[in-house]
This record gives C-alpha cells, structure tokens and sequence, in this order.
C-alpha cells in the first residue's frame, strides 16, 4: 500500500531529469509576521505614505492604546515601524524588551518614565510635537499623555532582528539580563547634548544625546554632501546599533539621486516635497533610456514616510524639496549601518559611495549627468507654487574632460 494514505506528508526523490522542491513559492511567514499579527493591529506594506497620521488606527491591547504597523518595502526583516496613539491624559501599558526601540512624537506633548530595575532609580522626561527619544535595551519604560487629547507617536525597533533570530517572545519580553552598559543612573542622562564630535567610521556631524526636544527646529551643521548647502547631523542614542541622521535640503533645492541597498526609510519633519527611487539596473537616466515606467515617486509632507530601496537591491533615489521652507528628512536605518552592509572584510578601505559622484567611483549621480526630465519636471513644479529654483545652472554644466 502506497504510504501517502497514512495521512502524513512524505518527500519523494525527483525522477531523472527533474528538480526537486516546488520550483514556485510563496515568501515565507516570518516569526515577526506571526507576532504582528497576533497582536490583531493591522499592516501597512507600500513604498512610501504621504502621511502617518492618514492611518486608521485600532485597538491595540498589548500597548495599552491604539495602533497601525507600518512595513515598508524593502525593510522586511531588517527593522520594525509602526504609530501608536497614548490616550488622552492616560499612559501606554508599562513595557520591557530586549530590542530597541526609538520614538519621534508626531502629536501631543507628554513625559516618559524609564527605570532600569524595580526600586532603582526612574527617569522621567518630557516631549511634544517633534520630540525624538531613545529607550535603553531592557529598560522599564512608560509613556504618559499629559493633555486631554490624544497623542501619536511613530516608533522604530530592532524588534524583527531579535524576534526572527530567536523565535520566542518570552525571550524578548521576560528577558531578565540587565543592560548596564546602556543605562545611567546619572540625572543627565536624558539630558539634550548639543557637542559635535566626528562618528567613527565616516566622520561626520554626530551628537551624543538620548533626547533631541525638537528635530523639527534643531540646529543642523553644514555637510553639503547632498546638495549645495545641505545640513545634517546623527543623533547617536543610548549606546544603539539603530542608525538615524536628521538632514535638510534649502528651500528652491534638491539632492542629488544616489544608490545603496534596502532599509532605509526617510520621514519627513518639516516642509513637503517628493522622492523618486528607480533600480540601480536601470542606469543613470531612466526616462531617457525608456525606463520610467520602473520609477517610483512618493509626495509626503510631515509626518510621511517613503522606502529609499523598496527593492531589495540597490536602488537611486532623489529627493526634493517643493515648499516655501527649508525640507527636513530624518532617515531611519534600524542596526543597518550603510557602511556594514557592504560585503567587506575588517578593515578594507571603502570610500563614503553614497555621497561620492559615481565619476569618482560612488553611486551619486552629478546634476549634470542626471536625467533631463529631473530638471524639468522639478522647476515645473516650483513655478506651480509660485516659487523658484535656487539651483545653481553651473551645476548642469559638464565639466572640462568629463
């Protein structure tokens, strides 16, 4: 009798000249995918949102209040996002978690108590409306609404790395190992730091500061790396893998395009503008060489969010700044440092290819190699507004032996 009728499920050798497996499959269900979905809030997936505060938001009784997940393409699996609403002069439940975990307040104005361990010492500090907070691995941590109206905040975490390599929640949730090496009893500890000093592996702008009071307005250094008179600092926060900058384009400017791999997520803080993303492997000008219809574009204004590499592979993406005001991106990472995900061994030389032309050996494209209808489509677009271009025409220019 064949054993396929006791019921359970047999493999069975190819024959010859066939493969083994399905040949087609479905992507997996991840240990995340099941924990998200067992909190019963929804998900959003999408390239990009205009704005989060466009998401319904549901019953979220593990939080203590109401929620939407939010995973972008290209993120999947390498970090976690979602909004959370604090109810009006009430609290988000009491929390602690082995994965980190960041907050940018999108509304509202509220405090946060964090505590290493029962009966140690409790931090307590207060936040409104473009407020950006780091919580310890491990810590203790409550988030109180101090308003009779709600408050929204959107997260990021570590979580999906923790969960998909260790596969069990308790681990995560009941984990008793105390992270001292990330919490200070120190009064200061959330106290803001404003001090500049270079980040270790590229050099540039970074703050040592577990609380910025407000990205929205905050001081940014010159970095002019992505377009003429752009600014940008990295907020480096409770000893995190977490990687975040704050950068801003001048109003009438734009970045250049640039490529790297996926996990990137840019939030917009303050202006409005566009992005466009298109894969690498469509070249340097995709409308030209008949490549539009793979372009991708996302229009967002605070708080809204846009996956620079939806793709998995490297992807160009270019953002531009389309109001009256300066454009202010934060971008979000989770422990996806670009310069870790390069393939590289310890200690071989690598140069920063994101903001390096690809004439110099980078992935940035120069204004005057960039697609034409780039240009065109963007001063178009200043005009409707009743604005103009502060763009340079010499940067269209090709340069002498180029």
């Amino acid at each position: 009798m064949p054993h396929d009728l006791d019921g359970a499920l047999h493999w069975h050798e190819p024959t010859k000249g066939e493969r083994a497996g399905f040949g087609k499959f479905g992507q997996p269900q991840s240990d995340y995918d099941r924990f998200m979905e067992e909190d019963g809030v929804p998900v959003f997936r999408g390239v990009g949102i205009e704005k989060v505060q466009n998401l319904p938001l549901h019953p979220w009784p593990r939080m203590g209040g109401r929620g939407h997940y939010i995973q972008l393409h290209g993120t999947e699996g390498k970090w976690g996002n979602y909004v959370v609403e604090v109810p009006a002069a009430g609290a988000l439940n009491v929390e602690k978690h082995i994965y980190e975990e960041i907050y940018l307040v999108v509304e509202g104005r509220g405090a946060t108590e964090v505590w290493l361990e029962e009966g140690g010492p409790v931090h307590t500090f207060e936040w409104q409306e473009g407020s950006l907070f780091s919580i310890p691995v491990n810590a203790y941590h409550r988030i109180v609404n101090a308003t009779n109206s709600p408050a929204l905040l959107l997260g990021g975490t570590t979580a999906p790395n923790l969960m998909n390599l260790i596969g069990d929640t308790k681990a995560i949730f009941e984990n008793p190992f105390k992270f001292t090496d990330r919490f200070s009893g120190d009064p200061d500890f959330y106290k803001p730091n404003d001090d500049l000093e270079p980040d270790p592996i590229r050099g540039l702008a970074m703050r040592r500061t577990n609380l910025v009071p407000d990205v929205m307005n905050c001081e940014l250094p010159l970095d002019n790396r992505r377009s003429p008179g752009y600014r940008r600092v990295e907020p480096f926060m409770t000893g995190n893998k977490f990687y975040l900058w704050i950068g801003q384009h001048e109003t009438g400017k734009y970045s250049k395009a640039h490529a790297h791999t996926s996990a990137a997520v840019l939030v917009c803080v303050k202006g409005k503008g566009y992005t466009y993303t298109w894969p690498e492997e469509c070249g340097v000008n995709p409308w030209q060489d008949g490549h539009g219809d793979k372009v991708k574009r996302v229009d967002y204004e605070p708080v809204g969010l846009v996956s620079a590499a939806p793709g998995g592979a490297r992807w160009y993406h270019q953002h531009f700044n389309t109001s009256n005001e300066p454009f202010r991106l934060s971008a979000w990472f989770g422990p996806n440092h670009p310069s870790l995900v390069t393939g590289l061994p310890p200690g071989e030389k690598q140069i920063d290819y994101t903001a390096m032309d690809v004439t110099e050996g980078g992935t940035s494209i120069p204004y005057w190699m960039e697609d034409p209808h780039i240009r065109a489509e963007f001063e178009a677009h200043i005009a409707r507004n009743g604005g103009e271009t502060r763009m340079d025409p010499a940067l269209y220019d090709k340069p002498e032996g180029a």
